[in-house]
């Protein structure tokens, strides 16, 4: 897969220099702006500047990121030895939309999240409501211009594709096909991550069940379609298939990122459970999900520093080791800072990943939005 945000001074009319710096106090230069406002690290004097400006800070507001999830757990540790930034996470199993409420809920307190991750559909979201602040890490250029806003309020970080997860130990065959699950033996079996109206995993596996069942980006509404006769077979499972119901058994077959499924696949086995994962063939739908900072974070410095560190070669190793595809993968590869180990263990999709539209996105949520609770209630 291939796939995140400068701002010049005004323009004082002065006779003398002297003058031109006592009348523009008010528009300090773009080496002296506060975090809070600043575009990029270059904004706040470099770096280091931003590096000490997050260390009196000392602490991250961060939501919805389970440790293994992308291995969020890797990143954090990595960050807080790094930096000595404590990070905290509220709402660790919370959805995309969780975040947004969480955001508009907790305004300028200081306990607001300084930090979000979303799914890129709800990242536009969030931008359209004026929730997020724009800002540029330093691998921005490097990052494709698909995969980030022109206003560089988010940008998208790591990916990868809609699979099938399925505990072998009490599935005799498991299934590797959207059409196979409509099979009677998977009764009361397939889950979900998440509602699709919340959280951008099940919204993704509808637009995947769509491209298996003769959809389009353009035309979700066979997904919708294909989990209404999921559900009247009795095959669908409403539990959440979250690594706690995996792990547990209640979600026997779990639709979710390769990445997440490959991560259960690899704790279980050291319990004796073989978790089997397939991309199913019929139904190929990949996706990034994005990152962005707060605009009204309490701790900006760091909310910014935390941006720059996922997007570093230190941050997108750390994403490889938790099989999910840094956006910057390619670029890492093009200057020898992949770890090509870790690169190696991803599983081979065939073709080039293409992605919806935002003009489809947006008429794919109000569709999933006004049709998901009849498909499956």
């Amino acid at each position: 897969m291939t796939s995140p945000r400068a701002r010049t001074a005004s323009v004082c009319g002065c006779l003398t220099l002297l003058a031109a710096l006592s009348s523009c106090d008010e528009s300090p230069s773009p080496a002296h702006r506060k975090p809070s406002v600043a575009v990029s690290a270059n904004e706040m004097g470099g770096m280091n500047a931003l590096i000490a400006a997050a260390k009196d800070e000392g602490r991250l507001n961060a939501i919805a990121l389970p440790r293994d999830w992308a291995n969020y757990g890797g990143l954090i540790h990595g960050f807080e030895r790094k930096y000595g930034i404590k990070v905290t996470v509220a709402q660790p199993q919370g959805s995309s939309q969780d975040e947004i409420d969480a955001v508009r809920k907790s305004g300028k307190s200081r306990t607001a999240p300084d930090v979000l991750d979303m799914a890129n559909t709800f990242a536009r979201s969030a931008a359209r409501q004026n929730l997020l602040a724009p800002y540029k890490v330093d691998a921005y250029k490097s990052v494709p211009i698909s995969q980030k806003d022109p206003k560089a309020r988010w940008v998208n970080n790591y990916g990868g594709y809609i699979s099938i997860g399925c505990n072998a130990n009490r599935l005799k065959v498991c299934p590797r096909t959207f059409s196979d699950l409509l099979k009677p033996r998977y009764k009361g079996k397939v889950s979900l991550d998440g509602d699709p109206t919340r959280a951008g995993t099940g919204f993704a596996a509808v637009f995947a069940a769509a491209l298996a069942n003769d959809g389009s980006f353009g035309n979700i509404q066979p997904g919708l379609d294909f989990f209404a006769t999921l559900k009247k077979k009795g095959n669908f499972n409403p539990a959440d298939a979250t690594s706690a119901a995996v792990a547990s058994g209640q979600t026997p077959i779990g639709i979710d990122w390769d990445y997440l499924n490959l991560a259960y696949a690899e704790q279980l086995r050291r319990k004796g459970v073989n978790w089997q994962v397939a991309i199913p063939f019929d139904g190929s739908f990949a996706q990034y999900y994005a990152l962005a900072v707060n605009r009204n974070a309490p701790h900006p410095a760091a909310a910014r520093l935390w941006q720059e560190y996922l997007f570093s070669p230190e941050g997108g190793n750390l994403r490889l080791k938790g099989f999910a595809r840094p956006v910057l993968l390619d670029a890492m590869r093009r200057d020898g800072t992949l770890d090509e180990a870790a690169a190696a263990k991803l599983p081979t999709v065939e073709g080039t990943p293409l992605f919806p539209t935002d003009a489809q996105l947006e008429k794919a949520r109000v569709i999933v939005d006004r049709g998901w609770a009849k498909a499956v209630g």
